[in-house]
């Protein structure tokens, strides 16, 4: 096993200085080192995309390459910029890769990180990325350092390293996140605030859960409560689409309430899809953001979540009613509101509430176990199809005539 800290010093010593990226539970004693650099040298990115831009734009101002950390689902939102913008056929921008190999083949992960991890080697094959795994010894790991800086350098190009669990033992620095997040003290727990949403949520309510903890929680909550899973999507990969497949669902069936439980991280990663949501009709869409101010599902990272204003910004986006909650009354209070608001009679559009919770989670905190298949097929089972005269051109014909008669 690698000592981070020594990991670190040694890129340091090769001139790597600027250190972007996204956190990942096998880097996160890598991560939790980081936490103890200036603000200005490390940047936890919304996405990984960003952070290969963040680091194209450190070479451009010093001429030395940075570091960009991800797991390795994170090759989507890094694959755009990595062939359009740092690729030497476009402006040639060294950078060093370092990334988390869930998934890897031979091993056993959760089901989102199966096909990723077969295919993460072909992914940098066909970018023309070099790609080696990180040696666990320490004098090979040295060698393999020192060798890749020095030739993304030469070549003006990117590298990739891949990190298998357990590569990294726990270092000096705390692997619980940096101390900014842990001074927060928020006295509701995720775990009882999703409780609470559950129990205030309108009747016939399904629910879109984003990856990580908070779709861990919520099927454990349903267990406690002896509830069947058949009204619940836990999105267990795909990170930051949970409210555009939340809002999707909503569209096709404005007959249920549709709540998207939220984490900041997935928020941040693609913020834009606030802007959409926001300009929608969807007066059955309850967007509900759990704010802990970290990235708590891989090592509690802090995120910029607690520092800025999600409420007014959601706002702006568009959604027409809008809260925050800090306890559990509140909650309780906010959901009561929206759904008067639900109404075809009501302002109509989308709602969101903030529930600004504390970080961490029971150490028993289980998985699933079903399926993510097993998981579609319950809840469809559930909603079933539209009924017939929600669908086809005759309804978007009676719509049309209806658009008319207002207008005219």
């Amino acid at each position: 096993m690698l000592d981070p800290g020594i990991f670190l010093n040694k890129l340091r010593a090769l001139g790597v200085e600027f250190f972007t990226g996204v956190p990942d539970s096998l880097l996160r004693n890598f991560c939790a080192e980081l936490g103890a650099l200036p603000g200005h040298v490390r940047v936890t990115a919304a996405n990984e995309g960003g952070a290969v831009a963040l680091a194209a734009g450190h070479y451009l101002g010093t001429g030395a390459p940075a570091l960009v950390y991800m797991q390795n689902s994170g090759q989507g939102n890094a694959f755009n910029p990595l062939v359009s913008l740092a690729a030497p056929e476009v402006y040639g921008i060294p950078m060093l890769l370092l990334v988390g190999w869930r998934g890897q083949p031979g091993g056993k992960d959760e089901p989102q990180h199966v096909k990723q991890g077969i295919i993460t080697r072909r992914i940098f094959e066909g970018m023309d990325i070099p790609c080696e795994i990180l040696s666990e010894d320490w004098s090979e790991a040295e060698g393999q350092l020192a060798r890749i800086v020095g030739d993304i350098r030469a070549r003006e190009a990117p590298a990739a390293l891949l990190v298998r669990g357990g590569t990294f033992q726990r270092g000096s620095a705390s692997a619980d996140g940096d101390s900014d997040c842990q001074a927060q003290s928020l006295p509701l727990s995720r775990e009882a605030a999703i409780e609470r949403v559950l129990a205030c949520a309108p009747e016939g309510a399904v629910f879109v859960s984003t990856t990580g903890h908070i779709s861990r929680e919520l099927y454990e909550c349903r267990e406690r409560s002896g509830v069947a899973h058949d009204r619940d999507f836990l999105t267990v990969g795909s990170m930051g689409h949970a409210s555009q497949i939340a809002m999707g669902l909503a569209l096709s069936r404005p007959d249920r309430p549709v709540l998207c439980l939220d984490g900041d991280g997935a928020v941040l990663m693609h913020m834009g899809a606030l802007a959409i949501i926001g300009q929608s009709s969807c007066r059955n869409l309850y967007h509900v953001v759990l704010n802990n101010g970290a990235h708590d599902s891989v090592g509690g990272q802090r995120t910029v979540a607690l520092q800025i204003d999600l409420v007014r910004i959601a706002e702006a986006c568009g959604y027409r009613h809008v809260a925050t909650a800090c306890v559990l009354g509140e909650i309780e209070e906010a959901l009561e509101s929206f759904s008067r608001n639900e109404g075809p009679s009501s302002n109509g559009g989308p709602s969101f509430l903030e529930i600004r919770v504390s970080r961490g989670h029971r150490d028993d905190l289980g998985r699933p176990r079903s399926s993510p298949e097993r998981n579609k097929r319950a809840l469809r089972g559930t909603i079933g199809e539209r009924a017939p005269e929600e669908r086809g051109p005759g309804k978007r014909a009676s719509r049309e005539r209806d658009a008319k008669g207002l207008l005219g």
